[in-house]
């Protein structure tokens, strides 16, 4: 029976739409700008490029700079991985890509941490911003500052998590220089972003980025990002032999197309950079220059640099008696062997001086104020002078029996002779950067340390001085169990 004709044009509208949404999608995608770069990651150098200050969606890229921040806070003291942040209606109703965070639940930032850089969870991210500055819009302001201090001059963010809004841009050459600061500032976090999966608290979740980390050798992250605006992106690095190359690609067509493309790009950046080259590490960001220019956050203001620190994220440990610091025990011991040596000298020679036209009366008075001078005798009266009755032996005791009991004294009066060791290092930045990491990792037991850096056998070791020996071994203890290297120094 043949078909009626109403049905036929039904079965071809049907058709039609079919191609119609079938060709759609690679039409939207493909519609994002193209745009990248490549560096040689030791030196900066730009190794090629392609509309790379072009101002495009960055996707979640942006969680790069969120993480950033987040191992800066954690650094900083300002926040610790084993806090529990609790999450908000806001952070909880974030679209996908996300872990599942519930409103009102706790979990610890190291999990969130987890979930944003290598499930690339929308949800996760806000809840890192909010839980370091307070709401989302805080965290874009220092987000925006962080970036103009890397010298990022053409990225704005609006969000900790890349999902398009109006105004959140960036180009392939800030998103370069932002990978480039996330390797060399923070190496202790980097390994994350290699791992191929990750236990985030909740459950187990795999990395956005294993295809390319599994296709390209020597590959070792960075980051995903993709949007129907900003298309396929991806921060890759790979390190081969001692050659690192940084290549970022905005506006791929594919997870596929965008990972030959890096790849492409990455070979490229490995036949030019040269095979020997000297390492030259990002500066850190510098807030203050970022915060003086216009439009900064404090444009205009007096800036005052304070490098103590404001609040300590641990309780002080309670104040046990007062002791006086070593270093001015030994100037106070010096001080008092000096008046001794010199006080025996005027003795000494005022024994051996003749007897002056004087008569002093010099019985020994009973209190400071009943010291009296004589007057000068008359010239005929016969010069005379009264000595005085030796003191009891068990009245006063000898210089040198003074002398041994301050030595004695200040040997027992503190014994802030200890310290401890958190290891050897090739430089001395190195050294004194783990030095004041470690200090505000345990702030409560190093505060009042002295931090030193000693150069001994081509290398150099970090030490905190000045301890007590209980001090100095529950210090160790608390690293250890941190995983932080530790030793006990004792006195030399």
């Amino acid at each position: 029976m043949k078909p009626r004709s109403g049905q036929w044009a039904l079965d071809g509208l049907y058709t039609l739409l079919i191609v119609i949404l079938f060709l759609a999608a690679p039409i939207s995608a493909s519609a994002a700008p193209y745009a990248a770069l490549v560096m040689d990651a030791r030196s900066g150098e730009v190794l090629h490029s392609e509309n790379a200050d072009t101002r495009l969606h960055p996707a979640s890229l942006t969680k790069m700079m969120t993480l950033y921040i987040a191992f800066e806070a954690v650094e900083n003291g300002e926040i610790s991985l084993d806090t529990e942040v609790t999450i908000s209606a806001n952070a909880a109703a974030e679209p996908p890509s996300k872990l599942g965070l519930r409103t009102g639940q706790r979990i610890k930032l190291r999990y969130l941490i987890r979930a944003a850089a290598v499930k690339s969870a929308n949800d996760a991210a806000t809840a890192i911003g909010e839980a370091i500055e307070g709401s989302e819009a805080a965290f874009a302001r220092r987000m925006n500052r962080t970036a103009q201090a890397m010298g990022m001059s053409r990225t704005t963010f609006k969000n900790a998590h890349g999902l398009t809004a109006s105004g959140h841009l960036s180009t392939a050459r800030d998103m370069t220089i932002l990978g480039r600061h996330v390797f060399y500032d923070y190496p202790e976090y980097y390994n994350i972003f290699s791992r191929r999966s990750t236990h985030a608290g909740l459950r187990e979740v795999a990395n956005t980025n294993r295809r390319f980390l599994d296709a390209y050798r020597g590959a070792d992250g960075i980051k995903t990002g993709y949007t129907q605006a900003a298309g396929f992106n991806l921060v890759a690095s790979a390190e081969r032999r001692s050659e690192r190359v940084i290549v970022t690609v905005f506006g791929g067509r594919s997870t596929a197309t965008r990972n030959a493309k890096v790849a492409e790009l990455m070979d490229l950046g490995f036949r030019k950079a040269p095979s020997r080259v000297a390492v030259r590490k990002p500066a850190l960001p510098d807030y203050a220059i970022a915060d003086a220019r216009p439009g900064g956050t404090m444009a205009g203001k007096t800036i005052r640099l304070v490098r103590a620190v404001a609040k300590s994220p641990r309780p002080r440990p309670r104040p046990g008696p007062t002791t006086l610091p070593e270093d001015l025990l030994l100037a106070m011991q010096d001080d008092i062997r000096s008046a001794l040596e010199q006080a025996t000298a005027e003795t000494v020679a005022e024994a051996d001086a003749p007897a002056a036209p004087l008569s002093l009366d010099v019985t020994p008075p009973k209190r400071p104020d009943d010291i009296v001078l004589a007057s000068a005798p008359a010239a005929s009266e016969p010069l005379a002078i009264t000595t005085p009755p030796p003191a009891p032996e068990t009245e006063m005791a000898s210089a040198e029996e003074i002398e041994n009991e301050i030595v004695t004294r200040v040997s027992t009066s503190g014994g802030r002779h200890w310290g401890i060791n958190v290891g050897k290092y090739g430089s001395r930045y190195q050294a004194e950067r783990i030095l004041l990491q470690t200090a505000l990792t345990e702030i409560g037991m190093l505060d009042d340390a002295l931090r030193k850096v000693v150069p001994r056998s081509g290398a150099y070791e970090a030490n905190f001085v000045g301890m007590t020996k209980e001090n100095a071994a529950l210090a160790c203890r608390r690293l250890s169990a941190r995983n932080i290297d530790c030793t006990e120094i004792g006195p030399s």
